[in-house]
């Protein structure tokens, strides 16, 4: 599994906080690999009729040494299996006793998974099945009961936490937002209000806690208010023992009515925070994901907009064609960063099948600078403290990339043996030694050619 040692500071090309100067070079999002073995599962068990918008939770628990996926499927809901394309062209309605409720599955290698028989949850009269959390019945009559929660639950395990009852954490919207605990994620007590957090809720909910900010971040959603119609907003909310939770704020709205914000499930990296977008388009009623990054949780940057970082495939009605949700909780790898997303093959108000899904991205392939065969130039601000320096950047085969570190008047004080070659957190060998290697002030300077550059890393 990949970690960053203590002493080890990673900064990402798409933070344009570090950039100083750019020329002949342009950012371009990462190259997003899609697993040859996707779809890695289905609508495979009765009591999962229509996975929708999947909302998984997907992590590798090192101390087990087992992914584990959280995910909430609607249990009872109209199935599009078995249905012709005609059929599935039709109308979709959704039952008055639809309900959705939090499964489990596991994967010794995050491709092959299983879903346990956990004997926990009742469903048509037996407790085989991998459910976790059914709710409770919300309004019952002779002829139907109508369940409620839990909805677009979000799962971690909390490394933060000292009791072991508290170990697993969940932020969902049961009747209105709301959080549980777990000592083991799967058995899991009741559901707590969090009136205080005001929120809508109705999306994939997420949480974490953040070392910098020293509080819990809850992402969820709100609705605003147009002369035309109504608008999903991401909104944020924290919390300092993660059952007070503040008033949720906006943090981040869609650039037009036509393509709005529907989920977005968040994470740390390299210093910063990065969210995964679902953008779900109004007019063509499809689903994609789009990149962000924030310094703070609170003011978000979008990377591209409208260009998908995971982008719909294929024809009517294949796997992802029609809707992409992607996953909490990247799992990150020495050789690549595994992102688990939610997939349908059918538009988001229709008809659709649902799967898990797996892309794949490069070490810190987020989104970095191109450069064609013109020489192109990048310079950092001064961020530097340390005296050895690594770069990961993919080198096409006539490419190249040569690093620079310049003095505080950007004067050269050493130049790099030439790269040729694709490199993850490769050391920069200097053709000359100086004792200016650790100045403070010092800037990166990056010159290349038929190259992509995604990070850096200075250590002391």
């Amino acid at each position: 599994m990949k970690s960053e040692l203590p002493n080890e500071q990673r900064y990402l090309l798409l933070d344009n906080r570090i950039i100083e100067d750019t020329e002949k070079t342009k950012l371009t999002l990462g190259i997003v690999e899609k697993h040859g073995s996707n779809p890695l599962f289905g609508e495979d068990k009765p009591w999962e009729a229509r996975f929708d918008n999947l909302y998984a939770n997907v992590i590798y628990d090192k101390e087990e040494n087992l992914y584990k996926c959280w995910y909430s499927p609607f249990i009872v809901d109209n199935s599009a299996l078995g249905m012709s394309l005609e059929e599935r062209r039709q109308k979709y309605w959704a039952p008055k006793n639809r309900e959705m409720a939090l499964c489990y599955a596991t994967s010794a290698d995050g491709i092959v998974w299983e879903k346990p028989e956990l004997g926990i949850v009742e469903f048509e009269g037996t407790t085989a099945n991998n459910i976790l959390w059914r709710g409770e019945v919300w309004r019952e009559d002779e002829t139907e009961k109508v369940w409620r929660g839990p909805h677009g639950t979000g799962v971690f395990k909390d490394a933060h936490e000292s009791d072991p009852n508290r170990r697993y954490k969940a932020l969902l919207k049961s009747n209105i937002l709301s959080i549980a605990y777990s000592k083991d994620g799967i058995h899991w007590a009741p559901a707590i209000a969090c009136p205080e957090a005001d929120s809508a809720g109705d999306t994939h909910n997420n949480a974490l806690w953040s070392d910098d900010i020293g509080k819990y971040v809850g992402i969820t959603r709100q609705w605003g208010k147009t002369s035309e119609k109504h608008v999903r907003q991401v909104a944020r909310t924290s919390s300092q023992d993660f059952e007070n939770w503040e008033k949720t704020e906006i943090v981040l709205e869609g650039l037009d009515t036509s393509k709005q914000l529907y989920s977005m499930p968040i994470f740390q990296h390299a210093g910063l925070y990065l969210g995964i977008i679902a953008i779900h388009d109004q007019d063509t009623d499809r689903v994609w994901a789009e990149l962000t990054w924030s310094p703070d949780t609170k003011k978000w940057h979008r990377v591209l907009p409208g260009i998908p970082f995971i982008a719909n495939e294929g024809n009517e009605f294949d796997y992802d064609w029609g809707c992409i949700y992607t996953a909490a909780n990247p799992v990150f790898l020495e050789d690549e960063i595994r992102i688990f997303y939610g997939a349908s093959d059918g538009l988001h108000t229709g008809w659709r099948n649902g799967f898990l899904c797996l892309a794949t991205i490069r070490p810190d392939g987020f989104a970095g600078y191109s450069a064609d065969k013109e020489l192109a130039l990048i310079t950092t601000t001064p961020v530097l403290n340390g005296d050895q320096f690594k770069v990961s950047a993919d080198v096409q085969q006539d490419g190249e990339l040569i690093v620079r570190l310049l003095n505080d008047d950007r004067t050269i004080v050493c130049e790099s043996q030439v790269i040729t070659q694709s490199v993850t957190d490769e050391p920069i060998i200097w053709q000359t030694k100086t004792d200016a290697h650790d100045s403070k002030n010092g800037r990166l300077q990056f010159i290349f050619r038929n190259a992509t550059i995604y990070s850096f890393c200075s250590q002391y």
